[in-house]
């Protein structure tokens, strides 16, 4: 059975569902925005938006029990492929070689009109 993945440090959930979940030694994050947990506000650029949503993907894997060092796959959305060289500088903040698994597509739109939204997989 899975467990919820309950943070203050990752923006709440806006559906029916949790931030994040574990099962057995696996973490798996919900999709993150780039809301910031404390001002509930959204950067405005797309490298400031693909760093909040990394920061809110890191804070539901590491309440979890993981760290990013141990994610090994990542599910990036963006609303325009146009932004796939930015987003990629931030994402090379956060992970190094050798680099998770990921897939990127472009989406119609995002929630709260986000340009961007990251899910994780990681293991204890």
């Amino acid at each position: 059975m899975f467990k919820p993945i309950a943070t203050e440090k990752a923006p709440a959930a806006i559906g029916p569902y949790s931030q994040g979940t574990t099962v057995d030694n696996l973490v798996f994050s919900s999709g993150q925005i780039p809301v910031n947990p404390l001002t509930k506000s959204m950067p405005e650029g797309i490298a400031d938006q693909a760093r909040q949503s990394l920061n809110n993907v890191k804070a539901v894997i590491e309440a979890g029990g993981s760290s990013m060092s141990k994610v090994f796959k990542v599910n990036v959305f963006l609303a325009d492929m146009g932004d796939f060289a930015a987003v990629n500088e931030v994402y090379k903040e956060f992970f190094s070689a050798p680099y998770p698994a990921r897939s990127c597509v472009a989406v119609a739109a995002l929630p709260l009109g986000a340009r961007v939204e990251i899910e994780a997989i990681a293991v204890k």
